[in-house]
């Protein structure tokens, strides 16, 4: 029977840590990271003299004896929120900036305050946290903490990202937060994907596109938008708008947080590279979109030059604050196996922002004494646009070189120049990881497998499968290793990449496991006829 052409046009903590919280004295954090509240912050100041800190509030873990009252009828629950802190003990925790991978001699550093995107040589930017402020508390704390928030509606801490509030953004007071609560995403046991088709027990996806707009870029976001909303209130700077380029997830989850904190958004797209789904949640929510005739890479030169002329503030992952939220999955990773560590975590990987956040969140747990040792590492890249698998491949030993990517229908991960290059191979060398691409065919073949074992997954997600299925046909990866593939954006966002799989549009591609519908005739007996024929090979099991 011929495909119908209709359808494809169309718990709590230990005694001796809550003693410690509510003993530590307000003055016991490392006095580089504090100042006065009162001090001023210098306008795009290369070497700030000083550094303007709050203090945040790090509750104790709930009793799981008590019960909560229903908050009155005429509160929401950032008054709850605010009520609630006002007679709880508060703790001096900080972040700041500093140059990418500096080493201990290095005295450059910003606030988290100041408009700053690169370091005085023109390098990358990190987030760094006072290790020994949180070293202060033991790690059956800190997993107490953060295991008590989980699913909770507490303002902010049913957020799976402001739910670690102390190690994302410890200063930002709660009411500047812009949150939809995302995170606390989907951990799969893709039992039959992984016993079936690539021989394991103890494979597992975490659907990071199950989020507020659809994709891990949520988990990001919404740090960086928070952090506008304080720089706004403060009226330190004349930030007017927020801005990025997008090859779509992005654009989406800025536009979205933007809209709840009323906070105008501009987004730089390619034009004609994009999904109709994906260019429409920007469109949706409100922001000036500007669709330009280049690829990713054209569009982010061009943000960038415009975000240094004009008060916009830069939201692209050149920014650190947004790794700061993404590297929470890796926590949450670790807290749904009850803190237990995977052996491989397999990762798409175009801008490579992601890579380096989720290190970083298993290096924290594992610094902070949550757990004792971090997974390897898996990029996986398409091979239209695979700079850092031609890096891997050369050995590190080579300077970095971009490519010139060409059409992948994995289009969010379609960059060869990407930004946190430098971040994703200290990622990889950190964690002995590894980097392995996958063809056109490859990924959509592995996204069409997935998706028949119950899944519904993204062509990026389909990379990084790609990519498990050769990794475990070379040996690599072994029967019984514990991996987790992150699916990084919700497959309805890339539904047209599946009707044309399905219905075998996709030129060169051989679609091997393509299930269009069948056309039948409205009667009985054609139906009863098509049935017997489609159940013969299927006995009951």
């Amino acid at each position: 029977m011929a495909a119908s052409s209709s359808f494809f046009r169309s718990s709590s903590p230990s005694s001796t840590a809550v003693a410690a919280a509510a003993s530590l004295p307000r003055n016991q954090a490392n006095s580089q990271f504090r100042i006065p509240s009162s001090a001023p912050c210098p306008r795009l100041r290369r070497f700030p003299a000083v550094i303007s800190c709050t203090s945040s509030t790090l509750d104790p873990a709930p009793s799981s004896n008590s019960v909560k009252p229903r908050r009155p009828a005429d509160e929401d629950i950032r008054d709850e929120a605010r009520r609630h802190r006002a007679a709880s003990a508060a703790n001096t925790l900080s972040a700041r900036y500093v140059p990418f991978n500096a080493g201990p001699d290095s005295d450059e550093w910003y606030s988290l305050d100041e408009t700053v995107y690169r370091s005085r040589s023109g390098g990358l930017l990190d987030v760094q946290h006072d290790m020994d402020a949180l070293k202060n508390f033991d790690g059956a704390y800190w997993r107490d903490l953060f295991d008590s928030r989980v699913g909770k509606t507490t303002w902010p801490y049913g957020s799976g990202v402001w739910s670690k509030k102390e190690w994302v953004l410890p200063e930002i007071h709660p009411d500047d937060i812009v949150s939809a609560f995302e995170g606390n995403s989907n951990l799969f046991w893709a039992e039959r994907f992984g016993k079936h088709l690539v021989g394991m027990n103890d494979l597992w996806v975490k659907h990071c596109g199950i989020s507020h707009t659809g994709s891990f870029k949520d988990l990001g976001m919404t740090v960086l938008v928070s952090q506008v909303n304080r720089l706004r209130k403060l009226n330190r700077y004349p930030l007017v708008a927020v801005g990025c380029a997008s090859t779509g997830d992005t654009s989406a989850a800025l536009s979205a947080y933007c809209a709840s904190a009323d906070i105008p958004s501009i987004v730089f797209l390619p034009a004609n590279k994009i999904s109709m789904a994906q260019l429409v949640q920007p469109i949706a929510n409100g922001a000036f979109v500007l669709s330009i005739d280049t690829d990713f890479d054209g569009c982010m030169k061009l943000i960038r030059e415009v975000t240094s002329e004009l008060p916009i503030y830069l939201a692209n992952s050149l920014n650190s604050l947004r790794l700061e939220g993404q590297k929470t999955a890796a926590i949450e990773i670790l807290q749904q196996f009850d803190w237990e560590v995977p052996d491989w975590v397999i990762i798409p990987g175009g801008n490579l922002g992601n890579i380096y956040a989720l290190y970083k969140g298993f290096k924290m747990c594992q610094e902070l004494g949550l757990v004792d040792r971090i997974p390897r590492l898996v990029c996986a890249q398409a091979a239209n646009a695979n700079p850092l698998y031609l890096h891997f491949k050369s050995g590190w030993g080579t300077d970095f070189k971009p490519v010139n990517a060409t059409t992948t229908l994995a289009s969010a991960i379609q960059i060869g120049d990407p930004v946190s290059i430098d971040r994703a191979v200290y990622a990889l060398q950190k964690s002995n990881g590894i980097v392995e691409e996958a063809t056109e065919e490859e990924l959509m073949d592995a996204m069409a497998k997935a998706d028949s074992t119950g899944m519904f997954i993204c062509p990026h997600t389909g990379v990084a499968l790609a990519a498990l299925i050769k990794l475990r046909k070379s040996g690599v990866i072994g029967p019984s290793d514990r991996t987790v593939v992150v699916s990084t954006a919700h497959g309805l966002k890339f539904s047209q990449s599946k009707i044309d799989y399905h219905s075998k549009a996709i030129p060169e591609m051989a679609s091997r496991f393509a299930n269009p519908p069948v056309e039948v005739k409205a009667d009985f007996g054609s139906v009863m006829d098509v049935l017997r024929n489609y159940l013969r090979d299927k006995p009951p099991k």
